[in-house]
């Protein structure tokens, strides 16, 4: 499944469209402490997490991660929006908990 096709599924609230939404999403992620994140995310994973700051989106970078869900709902603060854009990581967000979310993506990939 790729970025693109998650957000068609309309599951999510799309905050910001990434530049890539063809990248395939091949796992899942759930963290919310960012150095854990930062060492163990997959590449091209959905992180969901309910951390919706700047160093958030630094860490999805830094990991190479397909994408970012805001869970629980989570809010984006102005600094984390600015940098998503600028970085063109794509950030969505649910009100459904983190596991759940991670279990609707799951759904999704394993299709």
């Amino acid at each position: 499944m790729t970025v693109g096709e998650l957000i068609d599924r309309d599951i999510f609230q799309v905050i910001v469209q990434g530049d890539d939404l063809s990248r395939q999403v091949t796992g899942i992620f759930c963290c919310d402490l960012l150095s854990v994140a930062m060492g163990r995310a997959p590449s091209d994973s959905a992180w969901v997490t309910v951390m919706g700051n700047v160093n958030t989106i630094a860490v999805s970078t830094l990991a190479d991660v397909a994408c970012v869900i805001l869970a629980e709902g989570a809010q984006a603060d102005e600094m984390c929006l600015a940098r998503a854009k600028q970085q063109g990581v794509t950030l969505l967000a649910t009100e459904e908990p983190v596991f759940e979310a991670a279990l609707k993506i799951h759904g999704l990939i394993h299709d």
